[in-house]
This record gives structure tokens, C-alpha cells and sequence, in this order.
């Protein structure tokens, strides 16, 4: 005869064994699937350019997710924009003898010589976000944003935000990398376009200035240019941690209604921002795609199977009025009012 506590067990331990882990955004079918239940294949290594950045914390979510759903462990570290760590870090990968690498190159030349090294331990290389640019190493594929596209796509926005009045406009950029090379070299193609046809309202660039990436530097690059051009209309910052250091450095010297600022990439602050009226727009991109993607033209190369030298995903403007509809901010409104 079988108890009825003994039965209430077995009940719970069903029910336990049916909770999944659902925090990593967008991951895809199947990502509660625990190491046990999949045969372990390898592993991945993954050098990000930072983890401080959330976008790079989301393509290493949904890689680890998309990596494990298939039978591989993905060790993630963070070389924080410096090239001899992540050279360093790829030593390491090459030593603990992993199945292939991906990288956000720190520099898009200077990281060449590392990874050489993996090709020459037979270690297949592949790069997300950010594009190695030299010639010496081989890479695989390349995933990445439009960024050209999405630059072009900015332009368009500034275009729109200063018709009929034109100004003087400042880009806070990251010359390091080669995303962000290409996203200002569409958004100037779109300005030019402009200035080429215009009556009157031309879009002067007064500064180019290096924001690193980065809030704290981005806070200073908008710092010093409101204080050169103190009629300054707009600013283009090449991601959300420096537009909002841009938005910061306006506040403190209560510019923030003179100043309009665009930015690039959609982050759920940048999204915030967007909403709450800080930042006009933002062309978005789809971190969790970029993750996901570059996981699976490693099991394809795996495999045998052909795969394409670079993916890009296309970019999307991103206003208030998709921000006011968008159901990951309004479960932030929620929380707040709870």
C-alpha cells in the first residue's frame, strides 16, 4: 500500500523537475533544457569586448543558451577593450584545447597575431559585433549588425529632427571600432546627401570626438563640445552608454531642451531614455539574434556544412511612440508602480 505523503512527494519532484530558467531574453525553444539532459560535445570560448556594456552581456546570454541547447559549455570572459588581455585570453582558450573561439576584437587589427595562433592549433575563429579588419589571421564567419545601414539610418533621423532649420551637429564616437567606423560613415553619407541639395538648412559637423564607448567618456566628449559650441543643435553618439553620458553632460549645463541627441543600439536603457524623452531615437539592433546566429554557424561549420564569411542583421529606427508600445518597457512601468 502506498502512502499518501509518499504520493505528494512524487507529485512535487514532477513539478520541481518542470520549472525552467526563462531570465536570458528572446532565448529560444528548448533553453530550460538542463547540461544532464544534453550529451557534452565541447567547449566555446568567448572574449567579449565588455561585459559593463549590456548589449555584450545578451549575445553572451543567448549564445551560452544556444550553445548548451546543442551539446556545448560556453566560457565567457571579459577582455574590457584591451587587446593584450584578450590575446591573452585566447592563449588561455588555446591551452584548455576549446572547440572554436568568438571574439569582439579589442582592435580590429592588432588582435591578428592571436588569432593566427588558434588557426595554427587548428581552432577555428569567429568574431560577433565587432569585425577583425587585418589580414593575417582567417575568421571563419563575421556576425554582426548592419551598421552601415543603421548609420545611414541615423542620418536620415537627423535629417528629420533638423529640416527647415538645419545647425551645428557633433558625433561622439569609438573610432577603435570598426561598427562604429561604418555607423558614422553611413550617417555622414546621408548628411552630406542633404547638405548637397540644401536651401538653407544645412548640417554642419563642428566635433568628432572619441566617447570610448563608454558613459563617463561619453560625458566628457559632450562636455567639451557644448563648452566650444554653445549653440550646438544635435548630437549623434554611436551607442547608448555614450549618448546617455551626452544627455548627463547637456543636464549639467541645463542644455538638455537646446540639444537633441541620437544614438544607436536599442538597449533596454537606450529604449528607457527613448521613452522618457532623453534620446530622440535610436536605430536598434538585435543582440540576442547576433548571439544566436553566430552559435549556429559554428555547428554548421561543425558539421561540414558551407558557411557565409559575414551575416549582417539590418538595424530598425526606434521612436517614442514604438517605445510607448513596447511590452519589455511596459513590464518595467509595472514593476515600478508595484
Amino acid at each position: 500500500m502506498i502512502r499518501y505523503s509518499t504520493i505528494f512527494l512524487l507529485a512535487l519532484s514532477v513539478a520541481a523537475a518542470g520549472c525552467g530558467d526563462s531570465n536570458v531574453k528572446n532565448a529560444p525553444q528548448g533553453a530550460q533544457k538542463t547540461k544532464e539532459a544534453v550529451k557534452r560535445k565541447g567547449t566555446i570560448g568567448f572574449s567579449a569586448l565588455t561585459l559593463t556594456n549590456p548589449f555584450f552581456k545578451v549575445i553572451a546570454d543567448n549564445m551560452k543558451v544556444e550553445a548548451e541547447r546543442h551539446g556545448y559549455d560556453l566560457i565567457v570572459v571579459s577582455a574590457e577593450r584591451d587587446v593584450k588581455t584578450q590575446a591573452d585570453q585566447v592563449n588561455e582558450f588555446i591551452v584548455k584545447g576549446v572547440a572554436a573561439i568568438v571574439l569582439n576584437p579589442c582592435d580590429s587589427q592588432s588582435i591578428g597575431p592571436a588569432i593566427v595562433k588558434a588557426n595554427k592549433a587548428g581552432i577555428p575563429v569567429f568574431t560577433n559585433d565587432l569585425k577583425y579588419a587585418g589580414s593575417e589571421g582567417e575568421v571563419v564567419c563575421h556576425v554582426a549588425t548592419e551598421n552601415y545601414q543603421g548609420g545611414k539610418l541615423a542620418g536620415e533621423a537627423m535629417v528629420k529632427l533638423l529640416s527647415g532649420t538645419g545647425g551645428k551637429v557633433a558625433i561622439i564616437h569609438f573610432p577603435q571600432a570598426e561598427s562604429c567606423q561604418l555607423r558614422v560613415k553611413g550617417f555622414l553619407e546621408i548628411l552630406d546627401a542633404h547638405n548637397a541639395k540644401s536651401q538653407g538648412d544645412k548640417i554642419e559637423i563642428v566635433a568628432t570626438l572619441d566617447g570610448g564607448g563608454a558613459r563617463d567618456e561619453g560625458f566628457k566628449a559632450a562636455k567639451d563640445t557644448i563648452e566650444a559650441n554653445p549653440d550646438l543643435a544635435a548630437i549623434f553618439a554611436i551607442n547608448d552608454p555614450s549618448g546617455l553620458g551626452a544627455r548627463s553632460a547637456l543636464e549639467s549645463v541645463a542644455k538638455q531642451d537646446q540639444v537633441k541627441i541620437i544614438a544607436f543600439d536599442g538597449q533596454l536603457i537606450g529604449k528607457q531614455a527613448i521613452r522618457d524623452g532623453k534620446i530622440v531615437c535610436d536605430p536598434i539592433q538585435f543582440p540576442d539574434r547576433i548571439g544566436r546566429s553566430t552559435v549556429e554557424q559554428i555547428l554548421k561549420h561543425f558539421n561540414g556544412d558551407e558557411v557565409p564569411k559575414e551575416i549582417l542583421i539590418p538595424s530598425e529606427l526606434y521612436y517614442k511612440s514604438d517605445a510607448d508600445k513596447d511590452p519589455e518597457l511596459n513590464d518595467i512601468r509595472i514593476d515600478k508602480q508595484s
